[in-house]
C-alpha cells in the first residue's frame, strides 16, 4: 500500500490511463469501463480499475504538474508494478497547424522544468514515448472514424500555467512543439527509469493563437476519441 494511492495489491491493472483531472478519472471508468471499482480516493486523486474489451484497466488521476503527476507515476511503476502508462490530457495549441479538439499523439517532450536537470547533473535528457505505444496509437487512430483531426509531434511541458515568458513558447514552436501542458517530459523520464512503457495523447482543450477553449465540464466529459485511441493501443501494444 503506497503512500498516496492506498490501494491494496493487486487492486491496479497493469495498464493505467492517467488523466490529470480526477473528475475526468471517474467519468472514464464509468463510460468506457465494465464492473469499474473505486480502489482509491486519498486526496481526492480518485482511481479505478474494470474492464474494457475483456482487458483489465486502471484510471488514476495525476493532479496538474510534473511534481503530482509524479508522485503518482512513481508509486504506480515502483509498488504497483504497472506496465504502461497511457496519459489521457488537454493542452494548449501552440499552432495554427493544430485547431480545437485535435488530437496530439506525443513521440516526445520538451521542458522548461528544472526536475530532469537535477536527475541528470545538468545534462539534456530527451524523454520520448514507447515506440510500441506510439505506434498502436497512431493506427487506433487510423482506424477509428474521429470528428477530429490527429497529429503526431512534441509536447512542451511547461511548469508555469500562468507563464511568465510566453516568448518561450515561440522558440518551442520554431522547432516542432505543437502543444502545451505540464507533465508529459516528467513521465517519460519516469517510464525509461523504470523500463516501462509509457505515452501521452492530449486533446487540444484550448488555443493560444485563436484564444478559443472549452469548459472545463467539456475537458472533464467530452473527449471521448482520445480516450477510445488510449484503450486500442494500451491493450494492443507489446
Amino acid at each position: 500500500m503506497s503512500t498516496h494511492i492506498a490501494a491494496a495489491t493487486g487492486e491496479i491493472a497493469p495498464i493505467v490511463l492517467f488523466p490529470g483531472d480526477p473528475l475526468r478519472a471517474k467519468w472514464i471508468a464509468e463510460t468506457f469501463l465494465s464492473d469499474a471499482v473505486l480502489y482509491t480516493e486519498t486526496r481526492g486523486m480518485l482511481g479505478f480499475t474494470g474492464t474494457w474489451n475483456g482487458h483489465r484497466v486502471s484510471v488514476q488521476g495525476s493532479g496538474m504538474g510534473q511534481p503530482s503527476m509524479a508522485i503518482y507515476a512513481n508509486e504506480l511503476f515502483n509498488e504497483y508494478d504497472v506496465q504502461k502508462i497511457v496519459r489521457v490530457g488537454s493542452c494548449g495549441g501552440l499552432t495554427e497547424k493544430v485547431g480545437m479538439r485535435d488530437i496530439i499523439i506525443a513521440n516526445g517532450a520538451c521542458t522548461d522544468s528544472g526536475i530532469n536537470r537535477v536527475r541528470f547533473n545538468g545534462l539534456d535528457y530527451a524523454p520520448v514515448a514507447d515506440f510500441a505505444l506510439l505506434r498502436a496509437a497512431v493506427e487506433a487512430s487510423e482506424e477509428m472514424p474521429l470528428s477530429s483531426s490527429v497529429h503526431v509531434g512534441l509536447l512542451f511541458s511547461s511548469d508555469q500555467f500562468y507563464s511568465t515568458r510566453p516568448e518561450l513558447n515561440e522558440a518551442f514552436v520554431k522547432h516542432g512543439a505543437l502543444g502545451v501542458e505540464m507533465e508529459t517530459s516528467g513521465l517519460y523520464t519516469l517510464a525509461a527509469y523504470y523500463g516501462r512503457q509509457a505515452l501521452s495523447i492530449c486533446t487540444v482543450s484550448d488555443h493560444l493563437v485563436t484564444g478559443e477553449e472549452t469548459t472545463a465540464k467539456e475537458r472533464e466529459q467530452t473527449f471521448g476519441d482520445m480516450i477510445e485511441i488510449a484503450l486500442r493501443a494500451a491493450t494492443a501494444a507489446g
